[in-house]
């Protein structure tokens, strides 16, 4: 079975691509993030995984335009409720890439984040599913999260320190530091 996995990152693609081979599917990437930003930052995660992808021989497909005005102007109304709007871009293209492509199943590596909203993505990945006639593969990743990033760090993958919006990267810097006495 072909499936199409949507990579948000190479530290937390890792484990899924590993868990999707070894259960048998064939798995080919798809680097679709229109919420990346700064630019500097959606260029390290792409050639994190690009070179990624090419030591372990995944097939990726990237639609790499940097999505950022795209972005904004989806969540600009309701900037507290942006993720549903950022899970929509991403799911719903992963979902008509997988239909244009000849895919089985489609997933994103998203679901391997415990900081991730798990059943709203799954809903919309649902949806997307239905609108574009191609199965939705749920995996709940989550159990695989701290090995893949202890295998990214081994790797010396380039590790972020936020999901990766303009918006969350400020929720990053406004959250109290734990100062330990």
């Amino acid at each position: 079975m072909k499936t199409l996995l949507h990579i948000c990152c190479a530290p937390c693609a890792n484990q899924c691509i590993d868990v999707l081979r070894t259960d048998g599917f064939a798995v080919a990437g798809f680097w679709y993030n229109p919420n990346i930003h700064p630019f500097t930052e959606y260029r390290a995660r792409r050639n994190t995984l690009r070179d990624y992808a090419a030591t372990i021989e995944l097939p990726l497909i990237e639609r790499d335009d940097y999505g950022l005005r795209p972005f904004v102007r989806e969540v600009a109304e309701d900037i507290e409720h942006r993720c549903v709007k950022c899970y929509e871009m991403r799911l719903f293209e992963t979902a008509r890439q997988a239909k244009e492509g000849g895919f089985d199943s489609f997933t994103s590596s998203l679901f391997i984040s415990p900081y991730q909203n798990h059943e709203l993505m799954r809903e919309i990945a649902e949806r997307a599913a239905h609108e574009y006639g191609v199965e939705f593969l749920y995996r709940d990743f989550r159990p695989y999260f701290k090995a893949g990033q202890e295998k990214a760090r081994e790797l010396g993958f380039y590790m972020q320190k936020y999901c990766g919006c303009v918006f969350s990267e400020q929720e990053r810097y406004l959250k109290p530091s734990k100062i330990i006495p």
